[in-house]
């Protein structure tokens, strides 16, 4: 009897660091832009350091955009080594 199954690849170490840094982009920044327009807590509060006093909005509406990009060309790239 022959397993229908293929064996699992390792993930790729790189694949692995874009994910985790557009997930804070991507979570800082909602959680930023929550902060500024309702007052809530934010999850990633080191993130204030990157957005210059007086841009908060803009800054974070960029960190969100950007860790988008970084997920899509990340994925598109994995899609086309594979």
């Amino acid at each position: 009897m022959t397993s229908s199954k293929s064996p699992k690849k390792p993930k790729n170490p790189a694949k692995a660091i874009t994910d985790v840094l557009c997930f804070v982009l991507i979570v800082g920044a909602v959680s930023g832009l929550l902060h500024e327009w309702f007052g809530w807590i934010r999850f990633f509060g080191f993130l204030r350091f990157l957005v210059p006093d007086g841009y908060e909005v803009y800054g974070y509406t960029v960190m969100a955009v950007l860790g988008i990009a970084v997920a899509i060309a990340t994925d598109s790239i994995s899609r086309r080594t594979r």
